[in-house]
């Protein structure tokens, strides 16, 4: 069985993209799913400073392990200021640092959402370019604009929206299966 990881690029406890990143994992059939909370990862800002005097931060390299492990990613990326949130792009720092194919060739399901109409689409745009630099697949992606409108009581409740989703799930696990 194929094992993938689910996670948000947020810290918030409520965050929205962390419901969706686990909602739509919850979605794709025949795999060992791992949700993970990057509050469960502690690490410094990091700096070529802080890396010279104290080196990789032993949750960095834990979860660098457990994405080089998965046979594939669901990642629900929030926005701040048009981009990453800091907490994921300091985390993206330290494992990039670690090994800078971090991704290599495993399968990335990259989701956004926000509360507005845009849906994230700017950091979306930036994971796009940015995810296959570092070894990243992405055979679907998809953004939920309009978070609390559209997802209700766990589950997205637009019919069209969660049609376009299930065909990303599928365009998803075909890549899982290949």
């Amino acid at each position: 069985m194929k094992k993938i990881i689910a996670l948000a690029g947020s810290n918030s406890k409520e965050s929205i993209n962390k419901q969706f990143a686990y909602y739509v994992s919850e979605l794709i059939e025949g795999v060992d799913l791992i949700q993970l909370d990057l509050n469960d990862f502690e690490v410094p800002m990091y700096g070529i400073d802080e890396e010279n005097e104290n080196g990789m931060p032993k949750d960095a390299q834990s979860l660098t392990k457990l994405i080089q492990k998965a046979d594939g990613i669901v990642i629900s990326l929030a926005e701040h200021n048009g981009s990453y949130t800091a907490v994921f792009k300091n985390i993206f720092d330290w494992i990039s640092r670690i090994e800078a194919k971090v991704f290599e060739t495993t399968p990335v399901f990259l989701l956004s959402t926000s509360s507005g109409g845009r849906a994230g689409s700017s950091v979306m745009q930036a994971a796009m370019d940015r995810f296959p630099r570092h070894g990243a697949t992405i055979p679907a992606n998809f953004s939920l604009p309009s978070f609390y409108d559209n997802f209700k009581d766990g589950k997205l409740v637009d019919e069209n929206l969660l049609s376009d989703l299930k065909e990303k799930i599928t365009l998803f696990e075909e890549e899982l299966k290949s």
